[in-house]
């Protein structure tokens, strides 16, 4: 029997041991949104891969808490220092405008599909400007993921506008 170490569920380490949510920073939402495969190093991606794929995608009823520290993806980050960051300022910036942005805040809890349907109301443009300070926004993979997105709901809306 094979085993896979990517896109499998998340263990109880990364999650918020009372509810069994994923925890996750602000910013976190469109990073998850707009996740390829890509990330800081492989151990970053196999992590990415088993939050946002093995949980966050696999069932959009999965259940998130929002934190202002490390979070679940976070865990095997490179630039991790306890439960902060080595670029701690710029990631509060990003936690602070994607907040703001998706009325999201620290202690806020809701579902994956909740979270998404807040990121959808935002034009992909919008992330010019909320995601200024990250790195990751010239390589245009949240823009598109986002894109994409919003024209999955639109082909999913009836004439009148209404959900199908």
């Amino acid at each position: 029997m094979s085993r896979s170490t990517s896109a499998k569920p998340a263990t109880d380490a990364d999650t918020a041991p009372e509810s069994g949510a994923v925890l996750l920073r602000p910013h976190h939402v469109l990073c998850s949104i707009g996740w390829a495969g890509r990330g800081y190093s492989p151990a970053f991606s196999r992590n990415m891969d088993r939050v946002v794929m093995g949980r966050l995608r696999r069932d959009p009823a999965t259940p998130v808490q929002f934190v202002a520290g490390a979070d679940s993806i976070c865990a095997p980050c490179p630039h991790r220092r306890g439960q902060g960051c080595a670029s701690a300022e710029r990631i509060a910036g990003l936690d602070q405008a994607h907040g703001a942005a998706l009325g999201i805040a620290p202690g806020a809890a809701m579902t994956w599909a909740q979270a998404e349907a807040r990121a959808r109301r935002l034009d992909p443009d919008d992330l010019d400007r909320i995601c200024a300070a990250c790195q990751w926004l010239p390589l245009g993979l949240c823009k598109s993921a986002l894109a994409a997105l919003k024209a999955a709901e639109s082909e999913n809306a009836a004439p009148d506008g209404t959900a199908s």
